[in-house]
């Protein structure tokens, strides 16, 4: 497994270099340092301003070749920071990207965390309860409302939780965020419940195709003809031989829990790193873009090498060569 693994080691990094000249060539190549800085400081800016802007971003070497110092090359500078993970100062106001993603950090996982853990936990229950009466009312039902509850836009799901709960019933903030363990769980429960909600149908869908898959297996047959019931055959028997897609789909979730949800944190003016990106989409700020697309592809790929070695983990007859 040692072997495998850093087999995918090598695939993985041989990606993020990948990334990286698709990144060098979509922000310097497409945008220019001279566009980059005219949309920092607006059009009208004096050409003295705008050649010291650049100088200060040290985006006015020459992009593949410096005859008088080789190393002084935007594209070696670019796989330097990234690889380095020095990621310099912001476009927007000169702030370090480092301090914007360790501001940002904990907000994002104060709402991503609750809602990963709190989603997961009501799908695959609702999934199996779903699974469990399959082919009756009970389990048409519950696919009806999945895929209504999946036809619905999330801006719904938002809109309709700040107006009923928020505005109506008025139970918690609109919108806004506080770090005081006193009062945070006041500004996350609305941001929580509508992403539960956002979620809930194409996650307890997809649990419930691979429960009622796994229960036309011979082990469930086995399983009732030696008396065993349906909760014990549902809970500790199809559950356990499911692990795998599960397994495929919750590690690979993990790694996005860093980089923040981008709608809700907008709409409920949470300070996190998905705020943070439509903050700097807003402002034109390529080298923040530049980090969050390079620590998203980062972040898949070790999420997808934590998730062979899981499968391991998860079922011992699986083999990893």
């Amino acid at each position: 497994m040692i072997a495998y693994v850093l087999r995918r080691l090598a695939y993985g990094f041989a990606t993020v270099l990948g990334v990286l000249a698709f990144l060098f060539g979509l922000f310097f190549l497409y945008a220019t340092p001279e566009d980059m800085a005219r949309r920092a400081l607006g059009d009208k800016a004096p050409p003295q301003a705008i050649e010291q802007w650049i100088v200060n971003h040290e985006y006015h070497h020459p992009l593949f070749w410096n005859p008088e110092n080789p190393g002084k090359t935007l594209i070696v500078d670019h796989y330097r920071r990234m690889l380095t993970f020095d990621f310099g100062r912001s476009d927007a106001d000169d702030v370090r990207v480092t301090t914007r993603l360790r501001e940002g950090v904990g907000p994002s996982l104060s709402l991503t965390v609750p809602l990963f853990f709190g989603g997961l936990v009501l799908s695959i229950s609702l999934a199996l309860f779903v699974a469990t009466f399959r082919e009756t009312y009970i389990d048409r039902a519950g696919v009806a409302l999945c895929v209504l509850a999946m036809s619905v836009s999330i801006l719904l799901y938002i809109i309709g939780g700040q107006f009923l709960i928020a505005r109506i019933l008025k139970w918690f903030p609109i919108s806004g965020y506080d770090a005081d363990p006193a009062v945070i769980a006041r500004f996350l429960v609305l941001p929580v419940l509508v992403g539960l909600a956002a979620s809930f149908g194409e996650q307890v869908r997809f649990y419930r195709t691979v429960f009622v898959e796994e229960t036309n297996r011979d082990y469930v047959r086995t399983a009732r003809a030696k008396g065993c019931g349906d909760g014990r055959v549902m809970w500790h028997h199809v559950l356990r031989n499911a692990m795998i897609p599960i397994i495929t789909r919750v590690v690979l979730a993990i790694p996005f829990l860093f980089t923040g949800s981008i709608l809700l944190e907008s709409f409920f003016a949470i300070p996190g790193l998905g705020s943070m990106t439509v903050d700097a989409i807003h402002a034109n700020d390529f080298a923040t873009l530049r980090v969050m697309v390079f620590l998203g592809s980062v972040f898949f790929i070790a999420g997808q090498i934590v998730t062979d070695v899981c499968y391991t983990l998860a079922d011992p007859r699986v083999r990893l060569e």
